[in-house]
């Protein structure tokens, strides 16, 4: 047998032979998730097809930059794939501009965030112990860091966003931004109320809409489109049957004013 040829046959071999370890891990990890309960928010129970699509022939391919756009030859097929999945996007949640790429919820906001703000400016943000997202505001997260926000919350007597609260911050904090969506909220959420109060100030308008996008996507949930948000992004996994990946979405492209991220929309 030549060297190539060699080669090429341990280039075919499967994990379980590559490394067994690895592959028994995997099987373990596949049963506890076909034998236990999943009730964990950022995490899905994807199907067959989405594995497939997860595990392919991408896996070898740098992509950087946007569709027709890239540093890097050889993208023709990518652009493609993710040109499919803006468009999708866009016509999902009736959005003008949408950006795939980001791997996380968290990204997703960071490139809202970096687009949008300066460090240090004003932002309203619901607080994480009454059901908001550590990037809303939370001292430890980068957001808190970033940025200053002022946080919302819920009424004491019915446990619903105070929105006189939120009108009564945005008129003395004049923010630059007010962010809505949550992580531990039950009830639909007044989209036109908070664009209202941040239109009253002239400030941008942000939904975090990740652990409600497939309820928006269905119709069950009012559009934060409807609401004249500047933009929004949602973590895919949380409520619609895919991957862990994410997206932003806006009616008006921006582009960062930092280099460590890209141009929100294309």
């Amino acid at each position: 047998m030549s060297k190539t040829t060699e080669a090429n046959s341990r280039m075919q071999r499967p994990l379980s032979q590559v490394d067994p370890q690895i592959s028994s891990l995997l099987r373990d990890e596949a049963e506890r998730q076909a034998t236990g309960l999943e009730l964990i928010p950022s995490e899905n129970l994807v199907s067959e097809a989405v594995l497939e699509a997860m595990g392919s022939i991408f896996t070898n391919k740098y992509a950087e930059g946007y569709p027709g756009k890239r540093y890097y030859g050889g993208c023709e097929f990518a652009d493609k794939v993710e040109q499919l999945a803006i468009d999708r996007a866009k016509g999902l949640f009736g959005a003008e501009h949408a950006n795939v790429q980001s791997h996380s919820g968290t990204q997703a906001n960071v490139s809202v965030y970096m687009s949008t703000l300066q460090p240090g400016d004003i932002v309203l943000g619901m607080n994480l112990s009454h059901g908001g997202h550590l990037t809303h505001g939370h001292p430890l997260n980068f957001s808190g860091r970033m940025y200053k926000f002022i946080a919302y919350g819920v009424r004491q007597d019915n446990e619903q966003i105070d929105y006189d609260e939120i009108d009564r911050l945005a008129a003395e904090h004049k923010p630059k931004m007010i962010v809505a969506g949550a992580s531990a909220y039950s009830r639909i959420i007044d989209f036109p109320r908070i664009a209202k109060a941040a239109k009253s100030v002239g400030a941008l308008f942000f939904v975090d809409m990740a652990h409600i996008a497939g309820l928006v996507a269905a119709d069950v949930h009012p559009k934060p489109c409807g609401a004249h948000a500047a933009a929004w992004s949602s973590a895919k996994p949380l409520s619609q049957r895919n991957s862990t990946n994410s997206l932003s979405l806006a009616f008006k492209a921006v582009r960062s004013s930092t280099p460590l991220q890209q141009k929100l929309s294309v």
